[in-house]
């Protein structure tokens, strides 16, 4: 009679799998490994690093749950595909396949469009997230201005889907996501909107991503803007100043060669004061403008 496979020490496994996946190219190993089992075991990463610090095992079903997902990454299936969620700023947002993974970077994004927010003199300012993908931008400033009104406009079946999700499991009853596309967008609202904020698709068409999990997972369209990158750029500004208000705010992802672009576009559509900002790398993240 076969005998059961045994436990297998947790300190173990986490090793064979960080090799595995440094071997694949994967720039942190250690915390890829660690946020796996955690998922596979509904631990914390910090508490996956006691459980194998007290020697804690990893049963069978368990062990075979982890190899299966340590080997789905070393193909470069996406860290937060296989978690299901990624986290931003104090959010965590469920994701997946046909939704744009949001990104460490973007947070500063969510800042500017935050303070702007903070900063209106309405008692319940108006903002809108032009293709919120997974409701990121949104929902941060839904939930960390909760006084204000926020809107998003989503027009990719599988990302609305994301959103969706995330807006019922986190958004307040300020917050709403319509399946619209953003050239479009909420016209009731026009002249009334505080800030317009936005990660557009600003990738050139001919600039392929260096890395396998946003080249061959990220939506397309979440992606490529156009030959410079910016078609859709200049859709959102020409968009935010039929919904800001005089002295309403534009915010903008967009590459880091990309902020003097950006800014004669705004300013040529009528924008003032644009400015571009620097992520925590320092590399040129985002720009924005008001509007006169």
């Amino acid at each position: 009679m076969p005998s059961s496979p045994s436990p297998e020490p947790i300190s173990v496994a986490l090793r064979d799998a960080v090799a595995h996946l440094g071997r694949a190219g994967i720039a942190d190993p250690v915390v890829d490994a660690e946020l796996l089992l955690g998922h596979v075991l509904d631990l914390s990463r910090g508490g996956v690093q006691a459980a194998a610090f007290r020697g804690d095992e990893l049963d069978p079903a368990a062990a075979t749950r982890f190899a299966e997902l340590v080997e789905r990454r070393a193909t470069r299936v996406p860290l937060q595909h296989l978690t299901g969620c990624a986290p931003f700023r104090s959010l965590e947002l469920a994701v997946g396949p046909g939704v744009f993974v949001p990104r460490p970077e973007t947070e500063i994004v969510a800042q500017l469009a935050i303070d702007a927010l903070r900063a209106s003199a309405s008692p319940a300012p108006v903002a809108v997230d032009l293709g919120t993908g997974s409701g990121a931008l949104a929902l941060a400033m839904a939930t960390e201005v909760p006084h204000a009104r926020v809107h998003a406009a989503e027009n990719s079946v599988d990302a609305f889907v994301w959103a969706k999700e995330n807006f019922a499991r986190v958004g307040g009853g300020n917050a709403r996501v319509a399946f619209i596309d953003l050239a479009d967008a909420f016209p009731e609202l026009d002249g009334t909107v505080s800030v317009v904020a936005s990660n557009p698709p600003y990738v050139p068409d001919d600039a392929i991503p260096r890395d396998p999990e946003v080249r061959h997972h990220d939506p397309v369209a979440a992606l490529y803007g156009g030959p410079d990158g910016l078609d859709v750029v200049r859709v959102i500004s020409r968009v935010g100043l039929r919904l800001a208000h005089a002295g309403g705010a534009i915010v903008l992802e967009h590459g880091e060669w990309q902020g003097e672009q950006i800014r004669r576009i705004l300013e040529a559509d009528g924008w003032r004061a644009a400015a571009t900002h620097p992520d925590l790398t320092m590399r040129d993240r985002a720009t924005t403008a008001v509007r006169p």
